[in-house]
């Protein structure tokens, strides 16, 4: 089986509160992107008695076992679900510890087809509960459909996606810099919740968005790495409608209801940045 981990974008972040058990309450929408992965999973014989792994494109730096897709076959395993040796590849597309949700996005489509493949009758609502163990945004993975998300950014609602962009082009920019969750997370102070929901703003016209959405990480983030900040303004320079730093970054992304015009003049084409273009998934 080969399956296609999707990443996401953060419309709004807004860092509510700081929690006893060291996560922070927060609200955020979710909006899944076409930029994705690939997994391909294949059942061993038994007696080959050990799985196979293979990982290619973007580096990872991390031990085998600590990626999220092992970790997922891992859980099911220790769950008492009969899984047998696999092989299994995962060709990697989207840029690691970029506010994109690759890591989640590969756990939860790992769940999602290792339920399929091996008839484990695991519920939507269980695979969320179970994939939270993964990571907090790994439970939006299993509905991959426009979320507002709360609590901790486990607490989903579903939102339908305005009309305005519908149709709109992404344009994801990346440089070579790495922000760690941890780092992100120092960097930021809690605030009182707003009195407008996300979820209530999501509605407003895209013209308003710029005032209305904002990321709690980026103004600490901006002033420690002042290029993020350049990035965004030369995203606004192209005519994008909306742009944002998406998570806790370091990926900057617009959202153009016209098209994105070449980048010709761009300041960063140097080989070490991602820049991707593509669409919201609906």
């Amino acid at each position: 089986m080969v399956v296609f981990p999707n990443a996401k974008l953060n419309l709004g972040l807004r860092i509510i509160e700081r929690l006893s058990n060291g996560y922070h309450a927060i609200e955020t929408i979710f909006l899944p992107v076409e930029l994705c992965d690939i997994i391909e999973i294949v059942p061993l014989p038994e007696v080959q008695g050990v799985d196979q792994w293979q990982q290619s494109g973007v580096i990872i730096e991390e031990k085998a076992e600590e990626n999220t897709v092992l970790r997922t076959l891992h859980m099911l395993r220790e769950e008492g679900y009969p899984i047998p040796p696999l092989s299994v590849e995962l060709v990697k597309k989207i840029p690691f510890g970029a506010g994109l949700g690759g890591g989640s996005a590969d756990a939860a489509f790992m769940l999602k087809a290792l339920n399929e493949m091996f008839h484990l009758e695991l519920s939507t609502e269980r695979m969320a509960s179970m994939i939270k163990r993964i990571g907090a945004d790994c439970p939006f993975f299993i509905h991959n459909t426009p979320m507002l998300g709360e609590g901790i950014g486990d607490v989903l609602t579903p939102l339908a996606l305005p009309s305005s962009i519908k149709r709109a082009q992404i344009l994801l920019i990346k440089p070579p810099i790495f922000i760690s969750t941890k780092e992100a997370y120092s960097a930021i102070s809690c605030r009182p919740e707003a009195k407008n929901s996300l979820k209530d703003l999501f509605q407003s016209p895209l013209s308003l968005w710029k005032e209305l959405f904002i990321n709690d990480f980026e103004e600490p983030l901006f002033k420690v790495y002042p290029l993020l900040k350049e990035i965004k303004e030369y995203i606004y320079a192209l005519g994008a409608d909306y742009a944002s730093m998406s998570g806790s970054g370091s990926t900057l992304y617009g959202i153009f209801t016209r098209s994105i015009p070449p980048l010709t003049d761009a300041p960063f084409r140097e080989e070490s940045y991602f820049v991707w273009q593509g669409k919201l998934i609906q």
